[in-house]
């Protein structure tokens, strides 16, 4: 097996583990036992578990960029549309890998540098939405409202489902697929209602 595979695997474990038990919750041993490497292997690809934690998040960002950027081709003009296929582009790893939610948690607790970076990371993606939006509302295509708040409606439904599960539970909802299925499409319901030109 390549070198490279082993690092690849070391970052897909590591996500996994990270994201269901908790980044303090995982040691380096655990990481290595689950990939079958030796600890020393991992060491040699990550010096530090704070390297392979910014190792993960900074994958993470890099595959929801792509994912984004690969909505926003296939998208059609129509911007409700295009914010539509974002919006699923974005919960769609969710879905098909709820592991990732629990990653965004303990995004969300990081602190310093390490939330820094990953904000960085995510910064540009944002800027580029709140453009778009603004753009299509100068346009008239999109209901005037303040994109960022838009922006940050999102981002707290995403990062919320990661983050309160209590308090969704004292809802009603429940963390599975056809639930955050459910959510998605309320939520997508919502800003169409909300950004659909009058």
């Amino acid at each position: 097996m390549a070198r490279t595979d082993t690092r690849g695997r070391i970052l897909e474990a590591a996500t996994d583990l990270f994201g269901v038990r908790g980044v303090d919750a995982v040691s380096l041993d655990v990481i290595a036992a689950e990939v079958g490497v030796a600890k020393q292997t991992l060491l040699y690809w990550f010096a530090s578990k704070d390297d392979l934690v910014q190792a993960v998040l900074a994958q993470t960002a890099a595959q929801l960029g792509v994912a984004i950027e690969a909505a926003i081709r296939a998208s059609g003009d129509d911007p409700l549309d295009r914010i539509e296929a974002v919006v699923k582009a974005v919960f769609r790893p969710a879905v098909r890998r709820p592991a990732l939610l629990g990653l965004v948690r303990e995004a969300s607790r990081l602190s310093g540098p390490a939330a820094e970076r990953l904000n960085g990371a995510l910064r540009p993606l944002v800027e580029r939405g709140v453009r778009y939006m603004e753009g299509e509302m100068d346009r008239g295509l999109l209901r005037r409202a303040d994109p960022r708040l838009v922006a940050a409606l999102c981002y707290a439904t995403v990062t919320g489902i990661a983050t309160e599960p209590e308090a969704l539970r004292a809802v009603g909802w429940q963390p599975t697929t056809s639930e955050l299925r459910r959510l998605r499409s309320e939520l997508l319901a919502f800003l169409r209602a909300a950004l659909a030109p009058g």
